[in-house]
């Protein structure tokens, strides 16, 4: 059974802001001139602002059992004249709530901590459409009514000490990618981001090596209040129902029992099946508010309200299609740094930063045991500009002499200007390479040359697209029989029937053919302007049509000859048709190869 945890980081946007805020260095505070001021002058007299305070300092110690209530009867008791005023008697004047702050949100509000007394409010705005909206608040800005999808200038109409920045949205990238790596490094091989706020961790398999699914999740919010984010955590049968329930359920950690997705994904809003705001603005015209709303409905009339898509995701949310996950790849590329005290500019100073590098190159991937398929040679100039080549292999190597030899080809494509100062080489494309096993070359068994790098060389020369092999296929149609492959692999089993050594790509019409039917080979022929007269002929070998890739081939006959004539030269020739239904061809001559 499939079980997938999904991460919702709600505020990941502005938390990330307040983490690097706290780590960044504060600016000495200036110094504060601090008057001398006696906290306790003593009891005094005469009170200040002339005025009788009930619960004065020097009342409270003269009276300290005397209540509230026993202080409202000493001044009902005064002549109204003496009636100390309202203000004194600490009268408080309540504000009307803003229509505005009460605005509900779309989000539950279990998972949200209450605000830190004194935190500023944050909310990050960016440019939707033609006008700035607010894309993410902290908690205090949403306490004082800032919602998701306010106008920018609304928000700050509304909140007058409002901390107002634009958003960063490769930041937030950024920082849900290193979590990515360290979900992949420490709890599952299956990690993948979704897009902005969460993560989607695949627990098949891996729930033992962590207590159980519970712990494991109650360890995943744990970690995340220590890292200052705050973290809704899912885990059910499908990626689509985790995340519904991590964004849309009714506390901070749920579980859905294996195969109860349905029933846990019912009583939630129709957006937690990630639908497209038409749909969902389609949904609530047909009264559809719910997921359970929409599981009795046909699907066909479903589909047409709502359209395609729409029944994908819900399909995917209830695992009946599969929505397969990206994984995160632990991949740290390889790279390698020069910088030279003195820009160059000859070639072959260039040559030996080359070699120098290469040789450092080789060093990494042999620590991580792995071999470059691919190197980038990045060249920077003192005026600022880049100088880039590349080279590839066909087989992952990390022989510094093998690689010096195909870089050097692209020295002439550097141009250096004004002097070249640093050099930076990565390997984009790395694969292991395994130990040679030398054996048989010390035995003496000399076996077949590796042609990888000769094939190396050229493909540097003409281009890795004009280098090759020929392979067999399965398939009895000629034209479909022979497939390319990569140089440097297996050539595969060729049938035992002959084939011609040059077969066309396309077969070329004869014209004048002269045979007797329906199973001879032809006795003379014109091809390329020129009459051929036959000697020997062996056949036919009868080609049916692929009758399952169009309806021209259902009944299409090929039979094929070889044949030789008067000087010598051997071809492949064949006649469309058997010779007797006339669906099965029309009868033509075709040459398709030559033997040599």
């Amino acid at each position: 059974m499939r079980r997938v945890v999904s991460l919702f980081l709600p505020d990941l946007a502005v938390e990330r802001l307040r983490r690097l805020e706290r780590s960044a260095p504060r600016p000495p505070e200036p110094a504060v001139l601090v008057l001398p001021v006696d906290e306790d002058p003593g009891p005094c007299s005469v009170p200040r602002g002339g005025g009788w305070r009930p619960g004065a300092r020097w009342a409270r110690r003269e009276a300290p059992s005397r209540s509230r209530a026993d202080v409202d009867a000493d001044v009902a008791r005064l002549p109204t004249h003496a009636r100390p005023p309202m203000r004194e008697l600490g009268r408080r004047s309540e504000a009307a709530p803003h229509p505005y702050r009460t605005t509900p949100s779309t989000m539950p509000t279990s998972g949200q901590r209450d605000a830190s007394p004194g935190e500023t409010p944050l909310a990050l705005f960016g440019r939707v459409g033609h006008r700035e909206e607010v894309i993410a608040a902290c908690r205090a800005a949403r306490s004082l009514g800032i919602e998701v999808g306010m106008a920018a200038t609304h928000a700050r109409a509304l909140v007058s000490d409002l901390d107002l920045r634009p958003a960063d949205p490769v930041g937030d990238a950024v920082l849900l990618k290193r979590l990515a790596l360290l979900a992949v490094r420490r709890w599952s091989p299956i990690v993948m981001a979704t897009p902005h706020d969460g993560l989607w961790i695949d627990l098949t398999g891996c729930a033992h090596l962590h207590g159980g699914e519970q712990r494991f999740c109650r360890r995943l919010i744990a970690f995340c209040e220590r890292a200052g984010l705050t973290a809704r955590v899912a885990i059910a049968d499908t990626p689509g129902a985790a995340f519904a329930l991590a964004r849309y359920g009714t506390s901070d950690l749920v579980r859905a029992e294996p195969g109860m997705t349905a029933h846990a994904i019912a009583p939630l809003p129709i957006e937690a099946l990630r639908l497209a705001p038409s749909a969902v603005a389609a949904a609530r015209r047909f009264g559809f508010d719910r997921i359970a709303d929409l599981l009795p409905v046909a699907r066909g009339p479903l589909a047409r309200r709502l359209g395609l898509p729409a029944m994908v995701r819900l399909d995917q949310a209830l695992g009946a299609v599969a929505e397969p996950l990206v994984p995160h790849r632990d991949v740290e590329t390889p790279s390698v740094e020069r910088r030279l005290l003195e820009p160059i500019l000859t070639a072959k100073a260039i040559g030996q930063a080359m070699e120098d590098l290469l040789h450092d190159m080789a060093d990494v991937l042999r620590a991580r045991g792995l071999g470059a398929r691919s190197l980038r040679l990045t060249c920077l100039v003192v005026d600022g500009s880049e100088q880039v080549v590349g080279i590839g292999t066909s087989r992952p190597t990390r022989e510094v002499a093998h690689l010096l030899r195909l870089l050097k080809l692209r020295i002439e494509r550097i141009d250096p200007g004004m002097g070249i100062e640093r050099f930076v080489m990565t390997a984009p494309h790395a694969e292991p390479l395994d130990p040679v096993d030398l054996g048989a070359v010390l035995a003496g068994d000399h076996g077949s040359s590796d042609p990888s790098r000769l094939i190396d060389v050229l493909a540097g020369r003409i281009g890795p697209r004009s280098i090759f092999r020929l392979a067999p296929a399965e398939n009895h149609v000629p034209e479909r029989a022979v497939v390319r492959s990569d140089p440097n692999g297996p050539s595969g089993d060729w049938p035992v029937w002959p084939r011609p050594i040059r077969l066309f790509a396309r077969p070329e019409p004869l014209s004048k053919v002269i045979a007797l039917m329906p199973d001879h080979p032809p006795r003379r022929f014109e091809w390329r302007g020129r009459t051929y007269d036959v000697v020997a002929g062996d056949g036919p070998e009868r080609v049916h049509g692929e009758w399952w890739r169009r309806d021209a081939e259902v009944w299409a006959v090929r039979d094929y000859y070889r044949i030789e004539d008067r000087e010598g030269g051997r071809y492949w020739v064949f006649r469309r048709g058997d010779g007797v239904e006339e669906a099965t061809g029309d009868l033509s001559w075709w040459m398709h190869g030559v033997f040599g």
